[in-house]
């Protein structure tokens, strides 16, 4: 995958990652409602040693560079902190629903935004700075589902899984100029199949072969979804390829109430449309000085 698509290729990748994450997510959910003990834990743990041999298998010749892994410093912190991203989300899945856990997930633009200005010294523009503070005050309504603000342990688990990611995209920034995006992608891989080693194993070993096979194939498709992505990203910028990415936490949330019932209320359907909308903005208003390389697709 090193040639650059045309834009309406990538608009067919993007849309179709967007598809792919979206089944990730509701596969995961429906698997741990019929085998308890393919929990969150477990999923991270196949999502790891899944995209790991798919990266070994496409990439071993072409760029991947295994060893760096284990001696580059900014590399292996990327790899930890994209791996309790990974873990954090599908914890939140399992116990919040596919459609709460993406929708908060998907504010990590704005946490991004916040690192890059600390980090990087890329500050954002008033108006950016104004969207972040109604994407918080949103993320504040639709967390507590109303004014009583009752904000459970998860919820915040979400949260951090979001600043995670945030973080993660300051990270690649650095990371691209030196790095191959296998390699980046690896570290991600490796950590998540290494935090959840200890809880998963015997489970996963326990599993029903149906459930076995499935989680398999949610790793692959969370794979594939993500190397559409970052292929999409070559001739995408940032500002139209998160755009369509927005659509990730409408289709999962449609997903779950459709497959399993999930429900929002009025109160916390409007401080998430105020969340997304403010990430959108966030987004758009960073698009000329952000790099498409630096997505969290890898």
């Amino acid at each position: 995958m090193t040639a650059t698509p045309t834009e309406k290729t990538s608009i067919g990748l993007m849309l179709g990652s967007v598809v792919l994450f979206a089944v990730n997510a509701l596969l995961i959910k429906g698997i741990s409602l019929a085998v308890p003990a393919a929990d969150g834990w477990v999923a991270s743990l196949f999502r790891g040693a899944v995209g790991m041999a798919i990266v070994w298998i496409a990439f071993r010749k072409r760029g991947f560079e295994p060893r760096h892994l284990c001696t580059r410093p900014l590399l292996i912190f990327r790899g930890l902190l994209g791996g309790f991203g990974i873990l954090a989300f599908y914890l939140t899945v399992v116990h919040l629903g596919a459609g709460r856990a993406a929708i908060i997930n998907l504010s990590y633009p704005i946490f991004g935004s916040l690192f890059a200005a600390a980090f990087l010294k890329e500050v954002p523009p008033l108006r950016a700075w104004l969207w972040m503070t109604a994407g918080f005050a949103g993320l504040v309504i639709f967390l507590g589902g109303g004014l009583d603000l009752t904000i459970g342990g998860y919820d915040l688990l979400a949260v951090a899984g979001a600043v995670a990611a945030g973080g993660v995209v300051t990270l690649i920034r650095q990371l691209r100029h030196t790095e191959h995006t296998s390699t980046i992608y690896a570290s991600q891989c490796a950590a998540s199949a290494l935090f959840a080693a200890g809880p998963a194993a015997g489970p996963s070993l326990g599993l029903p072969t149906g459930a076995f096979l499935l989680m398999t194939v949610a790793g692959i498709i969370v794979a594939v979804a993500q190397l559409a992505m970052t292929h999409a990203y070559r001739s995408l910028s940032v500002a139209r390829g998160s755009s369509l990415q927005m659509l990730l936490p409408l289709l999962t949330a449609v997903g779950g109430y459709l497959c399993f019932g999930e429900t929002f209320t009025s109160v916390e359907i409007g401080g998430a449309a105020l969340t997304l909308v403010a990430t959108w903005q966030v987004i758009t208003s960073r698009s000329r000085r952000v790099s498409p390389e630096s997505s969290p697709a890898t």
